[in-house]
């Protein structure tokens, strides 16, 4: 089994308990909270005035790299961040215009190669991140990625190759193989795509989408990330049909030793829409107890992309 589940019901609906098998992480789905509206469909339009990754300005004041230059590819830039919280951290502004509401299959296949091409080299864990709107923690309006490499993998990844780990030398195979199996017979699986995508059963956020990569390390990535770009953009644009224009991503990969029972993977979740009156959709469950309370269950998002008209 790849999650166990709970279902405890209560005078409005249910909640249901899932803990993920390999990491221990767990999640509570209450369905009955989206009655609360604390969204709105509609997303604030942001000034450029002022923005350091407007074209106007990206070139002037953004750091560059120890030989003077920056690396650009397609629309994207590429630059050391400003003010790092890792060991290496880089910033690729994805497009030239300050607002958007739909990416192109050159917009992200150009930016996310121009991360894999600056951190392949550098020795660490690296991952790729974006941050989608001020709701979803973006700091700027103006789509960008960010890249860090560090020492030792983060919190979550380490719980994922640790378990991966323990899993091949207790059963000889590996767990990614067996999630894709199991995954791709079940109502979660995102057909029709390039990738493996799917819903993931212990989501760590709301309508979280996960995709499983077909390499370890960010050398790999580039072989497949024109294939990642098509499917990104077609899921981004699945989210903005469900209603969500703000976004968390995050991209992790592994070491070469890894590579006997580890897979690169991507995690992808739906943030509120930002407007002055809404509830934020991260509290206490989340930043202290590190316990997502999500609303959608992972079986509906499957169901979603069935039926939507653009999958």
């Amino acid at each position: 089994m790849m999650f166990q589940a709970c279902r405890h019901e209560h005078g409005s609906g249910f909640i249901e308990f899932r803990v993920d098998s390999l990491t221990g992480m767990r999640a509570r789905i209450c369905p009955e909270r989206l009655k609360r509206g604390i969204g709105v469909r509609d997303i604030p339009d942001y000034s450029p005035e002022g923005c350091p990754f407007c074209k106007e300005l990206v070139t002037r004041v953004t750091p560059v790299f120890p030989d003077g230059t920056r690396l650009e590819i397609g629309e994207s830039i590429t630059f050391p961040n400003l003010y790092p919280f890792a060991s290496y951290h880089i910033v690729t502004v994805i497009t030239r215009d300050h607002m958007v509401r739909s990416f192109t299959r050159d917009q992200i296949k150009d930016a996310f190669m121009a991360q894999a091409r600056t951190m392949e080299d550098q020795p660490g864990y690296v991952s790729i991140n974006w941050n989608f709107l001020p709701s979803a923690g973006a700091s700027l309006p103006h789509p960008h990625l960010q890249g860090l490499v560090d020492p030792v993998p983060g919190t979550l990844p380490m719980k994922y190759i640790s378990g991966s780990q323990d899993y091949f030398l207790q059963h000889g195979r590996s767990w990614w193989l067996d999630l894709c199996r199991s995954e791709a017979a079940s109502e979660r699986f995102l057909d029709g795509l390039n990738l493996f995508w799917y819903a993931h059963p212990v989501p760590v956020g709301e309508k979280e989408i996960r995709c499983v990569l077909p390499g370890v390390t960010v050398s790999d990535f580039k072989d497949s990330v024109g294939s990642f770009a098509n499917d990104l953009v077609r899921v981004l644009d699945f989210y903005q049909d469900i209603g969500h224009g703000a976004w968390n991503l995050s991209v992790f990969f592994g070491q070469d030793t890894e590579r006997e029972y580890f897979s690169a993977f991507a995690i992808l979740i739906a943030r509120i829409n930002p407007n002055p009156l809404s509830t934020s959709d991260t509290a206490f469950m989340e930043r202290l107890h590190l316990e997502p309370v999500v609303l959608t269950l992972p079986e509906d998002i499957g169901r979603l992309w069935r039926n939507n008209s653009r999958s």
